[in-house]
């Protein structure tokens, strides 16, 4: 379905305003207990004229955890306070998802009790984390047993099932950006000789059962997941099969019924063209929702959207200085520059205190 990106949008059974999707945004901000900072509610409200928002990526279990002060969505506590945050959306008429994440090896022991990362290899990737208000370099990790991947599995699923307890529209797996299910996508950073490595079936396993038991939990309709075919985010190494891969993953996505792939198209935060690749080949394998993502303005969303290529897309930076990005987009208005100082941790100075443009609150 072709429109603007100012036109409505039904996501399966979910109707959004727009089409415009507010993505992930890491802040480093939750409290004591990985519980969302009590400015959380304030800070998505602000940006509840997106027609979705997809939240700051959230881990499923203390082992998931890859960044100091991220939040957790495993315990009573972390759910009420996401429940603060969706009421909060659902007031100013907003719909919102919630990024279920697993860093897998991009994390330091600093945050595990002195034990090492997991991942599908023991293999450490040159990357950085945000760790003792430092970026430091990633930890060693050690690979993932056999008997323990049907507990990452479960930890999607539950945490899936916290989800909506807390009020969330939908979730959104996290298979993107380096992270654990993209690691055991890839072929420089999976090693495995058992089921879960090797061919591409193969490798493709755990992202496919973890949306599966995710679907089956709450729903498919309310199911989405994140993929990055060729970014470099966090250590991966291309390997050249990421055509075939990410075709084979999305036709079976395609399988499951699922709302929504989301993509990321080229390299994260970097230049749309950084390795080749055809991400019409995934649209046309994939019958629900394609949000597009990465280096967006109005003027290549709405050709984008016109041309039938996208149905959504996401838009990340910009929401961080413009919580009225949806209305500046519409009035042409100039859009404000983030602070570089404090997008990591920190209070509501560079966080819920950009105002709304002159223009916005007249409208």
């Amino acid at each position: 379905m072709t429109g603007t990106l100012f036109s409505p949008f039904d996501l399966g059974d979910i109707a959004l305003a727009n089409r415009v999707v507010m993505a992930p945004l890491t802040r480093n901000r939750a409290g004591p207990g990985l519980v969302p900072s009590l400015l959380a509610p304030e800070y998505y409200a602000q940006r509840a004229s997106a027609g979705l928002i997809i939240t700051e990526a959230t881990q499923v279990s203390p082992q998931a955890q890859g960044y100091q002060n991220t939040p957790g969505i495993y315990t009573p506590e972390q759910v009420a306070a996401w429940r603060r945050v969706t009421d909060a959306v659902h007031a100013k008429g907003g719909r919102i998802f919630v990024q279920l994440w697993h860093v897998g090896r991009v994390s330091h022991v600093d945050l595990h009790d002195g034990k090492a990362p997991v991942a599908p290899s023991a293999i450490r990737p040159e990357a950085k984390t945000f760790v003792n208000n430092a970026f430091v370099d990633v930890s060693e990790p050690r690979a993932l047993e056999l008997d323990e991947i049907p507990g990452i599995v479960e930890s999607f699923r539950s945490s899936a099932a916290n989800a909506i307890e807390a009020g969330f529209d939908g979730v959104e797996v996290h298979g993107a950006n380096g992270y654990l299910l993209d690691q055991f996508l890839r072929e420089t950073a999976n090693a495995r000789t058992d089921a879960y490595g090797g061919s591409i079936e193969n490798r493709a396993r755990l992202l496919l059962e973890v949306v599966a038991a995710v679907a089956d939990e709450i729903g498919a309709g309310r199911t989405g997941v994140r993929l990055s075919p060729v970014s470099p985010a966090s250590g991966i190494v291309p390997s050249g099969d990421e055509q075939p891969q990410f075709n084979h993953v999305v036709e079976a996505l395609n399988g499951l019924g699922i709302a929504y792939i989301h993509v990321v198209e080229g390299a994260t935060g970097g230049p749309r063209d950084a390795a080749p690749f055809d991400y019409d080949a995934l649209r046309q394998r994939f019958g629900n929702t394609y949000i597009a993502n990465n280096g967006y303005n109005l003027e290549l969303a709405n050709s984008r959207l016109g041309d039938g290529k996208a149905d959504l897309i996401a838009f990340g930076h910009d929401f961080i200085a413009n919580p009225d990005l949806v209305e500046r987009l519409k009035t042409g208005t100039p859009l404000a520059q983030m602070e570089m100082a404090t997008i990591y941790g920190g209070g509501a100075q560079g966080y819920t205190d950009y105002p709304a443009s002159i223009a916005s609150m007249d409208a």
